[in-house]
């Protein structure tokens, strides 16, 4: 069978295919004497539009997170540099404070003197070794401080006069103690201070009946067999009559005939300051006080008769003092002068 196409449907067909391939793409297929066309419409130029815009908006994010990448690979270095050096610094600084804390204990014990003392010598004494010897507490530790052993106290400048340290822990225990007092004044003086702990019996001297009853014997000298006279080259008060024993001690122990009975009362100078007046600056609120190298005690005399308790402090140097101090009812403290006060704050 012959199929015939007519004139005029070519002719159609031509026209919408020109139509057709003015407007986008042209499909012609001859299969079965049919002629089909796909043609482009409106929603396939948006598909193409949206594909496009698509593309481009991938590559802008893709741009982006490469360049975000970039700097956050650059931040977390700088912070990893940074976290590196904060901890090398902290690593540091934890050293020099245990550094410090590991000074501090051996500056603290170089002060307590007990680790400083070289006991190793053959002259050492075991009594100064025992006393220097760290004891465990018999309860344990102390709820309070925390301490689990006793250490001595001894004066960081003892090590400076071993010689003198060694001979003065030579004794015999539960014995009387040697006629040492000059070499213990030594020691204070050089800076051995406080003294090691003895287990001897000081020498005592008996003074029953013989001291003179208060307030006389402020002014009135004590009887000469009342006090040691050891480490002293007068061995009576008469011979340290008229002696200047310091700056502040001229013939300080004539209680009767020097100037002694005088001071602080009556002004050899317009620049001295009497006991009155001070004590009416005082407005009456003065009740105790502390007088520093006093001597023989002449101040703490005078501001007992006014109903005020002075402290004297004193070293027993060519004299007595302390002694003589205390015969005339006064407070002495043997005490020198690198020796930190003990009293309280705020008590004066």
């Amino acid at each position: 069978m012959i199929h015939s196409v007519s004139h005029s449907s070519l002719t159609q067909s031509r026209e919408c295919s020109s139509l057709l391939s003015k407007m986008g793409s042209v499909s012609l297929k001859i299969g079965d004497g049919t002629a089909r066309f796909r043609r482009a419409t409106v929603c396939s130029s948006g598909v193409n539009i949206l594909m496009i815009f698509s593309v481009i908006t991938t590559n802008l994010f893709a741009l982006y997170a490469f360049s975000s990448s970039t700097k956050d690979l650059h931040n977390h270095h700088l912070l990893h540099k940074n976290f590196s050096l904060i901890s090398e610094q902290v690593t540091l600084i934890l050293r020099e404070i245990d550094l410090s804390q590991k000074k501090l204990a051996q500056m603290e014990k170089e002060l307590l003197g007990y680790q400083s003392i070289d006991l190793s010598r053959t002259n050492t004494s075991n009594e100064l070794k025992l006393f220097l010897h760290r004891h465990r507490l018999p309860l344990g530790k102390d709820s309070k401080t925390g301490i689990t052993e006793m250490v001595s106290s001894v004066g960081h400048s003892c090590d400076k006069s071993s010689d003198l340290l060694y001979q003065y822990m030579n004794y015999k225990v539960s014995e009387p103690c040697p006629n040492d007092l000059s070499v213990a004044q030594k020691l204070v003086l050089k800076g051995c201070e406080p003294l090691p702990r003895r287990r001897c019996f000081s020498k005592t001297i008996s003074k029953v009946g013989l001291l003179r009853p208060f307030p006389t014997s402020l002014w009135e000298p004590p009887v000469n067999n009342t006090v040691n006279w050891s480490g002293s080259g007068c061995k009576s008060f008469e011979c340290l009559k008229g002696k200047k024993l310091s700056r502040d001690c001229v013939d300080c122990f004539d209680l009767v005939n020097g100037y002694e009975n005088q001071r602080f009362v009556k002004s050899r100078s317009k620049n001295d300051f009497l006991v009155d007046d001070v004590l009416t600056l005082g407005g009456g609120g003065i009740r105790i006080g502390l007088d520093v190298g006093g001597g023989s005690g002449s101040f703490g005399a005078v501001m007992a008769e006014r109903n005020v308790t002075v402290v004297t402090t004193t070293l027993n140097v060519g004299a007595p003092f302390s002694e003589f101090i205390a015969a005339r009812g006064l407070f002495p403290l043997f005490l020198s002068l690198d020796h930190r006060f003990p009293f309280y704050d705020n008590v004066f």
